[in-house]
Protein backbone atom coordinates (compact mmCIF):
# COMPACT_ATOMS: atom_id res chain seq x y z
CA UNK A 1 0.00 0.00 0.00
CA UNK A 2 1.33 3.40 -0.90
CA UNK A 3 1.75 6.11 1.69
CA UNK A 4 -1.06 8.14 0.07
CA UNK A 5 -3.44 5.16 0.00
CA UNK A 6 -2.63 4.47 3.64
CA UNK A 7 -3.26 8.10 4.58
CA UNK A 8 -6.61 8.14 2.75
CA UNK A 9 -7.63 4.85 4.34
CA UNK A 10 -6.57 6.15 7.77
CA UNK A 11 -8.97 9.09 7.36
CA UNK A 12 -12.01 6.89 6.77
CA UNK A 13 -14.60 6.47 9.49
CA UNK A 14 -15.06 3.19 11.30
CA UNK A 15 -17.95 1.26 9.73
CA UNK A 16 -20.20 -0.79 12.01
CA UNK A 17 -22.71 -2.87 10.03
CA UNK A 18 -25.45 -4.52 12.10
CA UNK A 19 -23.18 -4.28 15.14
CA UNK A 20 -20.05 -5.73 13.47
CA UNK A 21 -17.00 -3.64 12.46
CA UNK A 22 -16.04 -3.78 8.79
CA UNK A 23 -13.51 -1.96 6.60
CA UNK A 24 -15.91 -0.93 3.83
CA UNK A 25 -19.57 -0.68 2.96
CA UNK A 26 -19.06 -0.43 -0.81
CA UNK A 27 -20.36 -4.00 -1.30
CA UNK A 28 -23.72 -3.21 0.32
CA UNK A 29 -26.50 -2.33 -2.11
CA UNK A 30 -28.03 1.00 -1.06
CA UNK A 31 -31.52 -0.49 -1.18
CA UNK A 32 -30.53 -2.97 1.55
CA UNK A 33 -29.64 -0.17 3.99
CA UNK A 34 -32.40 0.69 6.43
CA UNK A 35 -30.57 3.62 8.07
CA UNK A 36 -27.14 5.14 8.69
CA UNK A 37 -26.23 7.01 11.86
CA UNK A 38 -23.08 9.13 11.95
CA UNK A 39 -21.18 9.49 15.21
CA UNK A 40 -18.63 12.30 15.52
CA UNK A 41 -14.97 11.66 16.32
CA UNK A 42 -15.34 12.94 19.87
CA UNK A 43 -14.02 11.58 23.19
CA UNK A 44 -17.18 9.56 23.87
CA UNK A 45 -17.10 7.82 20.47
CA UNK A 46 -13.37 7.08 20.70
CA UNK A 47 -13.78 5.77 24.27
CA UNK A 48 -16.56 3.45 23.10
CA UNK A 49 -15.05 2.22 19.80
CA UNK A 50 -11.32 2.75 20.28
CA UNK A 51 -8.69 4.52 18.18
CA UNK A 52 -10.26 3.20 14.97
CA UNK A 53 -13.07 5.73 15.59
CA UNK A 54 -10.71 8.73 15.47
CA UNK A 55 -12.33 9.80 12.17
CA UNK A 56 -15.90 9.11 13.30
CA UNK A 57 -18.17 6.09 13.09
CA UNK A 58 -20.90 5.18 10.63
CA UNK A 59 -23.48 2.85 12.17
CA UNK A 60 -25.18 1.03 9.30
CA UNK A 61 -28.41 -0.87 9.95
CA UNK A 62 -29.43 -3.24 7.18
CA UNK A 63 -32.95 -4.38 6.38
CA UNK A 64 -31.82 -7.85 7.39
CA UNK A 65 -29.62 -9.55 9.99
CA UNK A 66 -28.33 -12.20 7.57
CA UNK A 67 -27.85 -11.47 3.86
CA UNK A 68 -29.31 -13.75 1.21
CA UNK A 69 -26.97 -16.57 0.14
CA UNK A 70 -26.70 -18.19 -3.25
CA UNK A 71 -25.65 -21.73 -2.32
CA UNK A 72 -23.69 -22.68 -5.40
CA UNK A 73 -19.99 -23.04 -6.10
CA UNK A 74 -19.79 -19.45 -7.36
CA UNK A 75 -21.41 -16.06 -7.19
CA UNK A 76 -24.84 -15.49 -8.70
CA UNK A 77 -23.31 -13.48 -11.57
CA UNK A 78 -20.80 -16.23 -12.43
CA UNK A 79 -23.54 -18.85 -12.27
CA UNK A 80 -25.81 -16.89 -14.65
CA UNK A 81 -22.91 -16.17 -17.05
CA UNK A 82 -22.20 -19.93 -17.26
CA UNK A 83 -25.86 -20.69 -18.03
CA UNK A 84 -26.02 -18.25 -20.94
CA UNK A 85 -24.80 -19.55 -24.29
CA UNK A 86 -22.83 -16.70 -25.90
CA UNK A 87 -20.00 -17.70 -28.21
CA UNK A 88 -16.61 -16.05 -28.52
CA UNK A 89 -17.58 -15.03 -32.09
CA UNK A 90 -20.58 -13.04 -30.73
CA UNK A 91 -20.16 -9.30 -30.20
CA UNK A 92 -19.37 -8.10 -26.70
CA UNK A 93 -22.62 -7.26 -24.95
CA UNK A 94 -23.73 -6.29 -21.46
CA UNK A 95 -26.92 -6.68 -19.44
CA UNK A 96 -27.49 -5.01 -16.07
CA UNK A 97 -30.62 -5.75 -14.03
CA UNK A 98 -31.86 -5.03 -10.52
CA UNK A 99 -33.38 -8.11 -8.90
CA UNK A 100 -35.22 -9.04 -5.73
CA UNK A 101 -34.79 -12.19 -3.71
CA UNK A 102 -38.19 -13.04 -2.29
CA UNK A 103 -38.72 -14.44 1.22
CA UNK A 104 -39.23 -17.80 -0.54
CA UNK A 105 -35.76 -17.52 -2.14
CA UNK A 106 -36.85 -16.91 -5.74
CA UNK A 107 -35.07 -14.37 -7.94
CA UNK A 108 -37.35 -11.81 -9.60
CA UNK A 109 -36.08 -9.11 -11.97
CA UNK A 110 -37.45 -5.78 -10.77
CA UNK A 111 -35.86 -3.45 -13.33
CA UNK A 112 -33.80 -3.71 -16.49
CA UNK A 113 -31.07 -1.09 -16.15
CA UNK A 114 -29.05 -1.69 -19.33
CA UNK A 115 -29.05 -4.06 -22.29
CA UNK A 116 -26.72 -3.57 -25.24
CA UNK A 117 -28.07 -6.63 -27.08
CA UNK A 118 -31.66 -7.92 -26.87
CA UNK A 119 -30.60 -11.50 -27.61
CA UNK A 120 -28.29 -11.51 -24.59
CA UNK A 121 -30.99 -9.84 -22.49
CA UNK A 122 -33.51 -12.59 -23.31
CA UNK A 123 -30.97 -15.30 -22.48
CA UNK A 124 -29.96 -13.66 -19.19
CA UNK A 125 -33.60 -13.15 -18.13
CA UNK A 126 -34.35 -16.81 -18.94
CA UNK A 127 -31.33 -17.98 -16.91
CA UNK A 128 -32.42 -15.83 -13.95
CA UNK A 129 -35.97 -17.23 -14.12
CA UNK A 130 -34.60 -20.80 -14.11
CA UNK A 131 -31.94 -20.19 -11.42
CA UNK A 132 -32.01 -22.27 -8.23
CA UNK A 133 -33.48 -20.73 -5.11
CA UNK A 134 -31.43 -18.65 -2.69
CA UNK A 135 -31.35 -18.85 1.07
CA UNK A 136 -33.30 -15.61 1.64
CA UNK A 137 -32.13 -12.77 3.84
CA UNK A 138 -33.39 -12.93 7.43
CA UNK A 139 -34.45 -10.29 9.93
CA UNK A 140 -35.07 -11.52 13.49
CA UNK A 141 -35.01 -15.09 12.14
CA UNK A 142 -37.78 -14.46 9.60
CA UNK A 143 -37.10 -14.56 5.81
CA UNK A 144 -37.33 -11.09 4.22
CA UNK A 145 -36.98 -9.64 0.73
CA UNK A 146 -33.61 -8.27 -0.35
CA UNK A 147 -32.25 -6.78 -3.56
CA UNK A 148 -29.17 -6.84 -5.73
CA UNK A 149 -27.78 -5.74 -9.07
CA UNK A 150 -26.53 -8.24 -11.64
CA UNK A 151 -24.02 -7.22 -14.32
CA UNK A 152 -23.30 -9.71 -17.09
CA UNK A 153 -20.86 -8.95 -19.90
CA UNK A 154 -20.17 -11.65 -22.46
CA UNK A 155 -18.09 -13.10 -23.94
CA UNK A 156 -15.87 -12.96 -20.88
CA UNK A 157 -12.68 -11.02 -21.57
CA UNK A 158 -13.95 -9.34 -24.72
CA UNK A 159 -14.07 -5.55 -24.45
CA UNK A 160 -17.20 -3.57 -25.16
CA UNK A 161 -16.89 -1.35 -28.25
CA UNK A 162 -16.48 2.34 -27.56
CA UNK A 163 -19.56 4.40 -28.28
CA UNK A 164 -19.42 6.44 -31.45
CA UNK A 165 -18.97 10.15 -30.84
CA UNK A 166 -19.72 12.77 -33.43
CA UNK A 167 -17.69 15.95 -33.34
CA UNK A 168 -18.91 18.96 -35.27
CA UNK A 169 -16.44 21.71 -36.09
Amino acid sequence: MTLLAGAIRAQQPLYIVNGKPTTTIAHIAPENIEKIDELPADEETIARYGAAASHGVLLVTLRYDEPARFDRDSTFGSYIARQVKWGADEPAARVVVRYKITPEGRTVVSKELEATDNRLKRRVLKAIAEAPAWQPARKNGVPVESEGVLRIQLPIGKRMPRPVELVFR
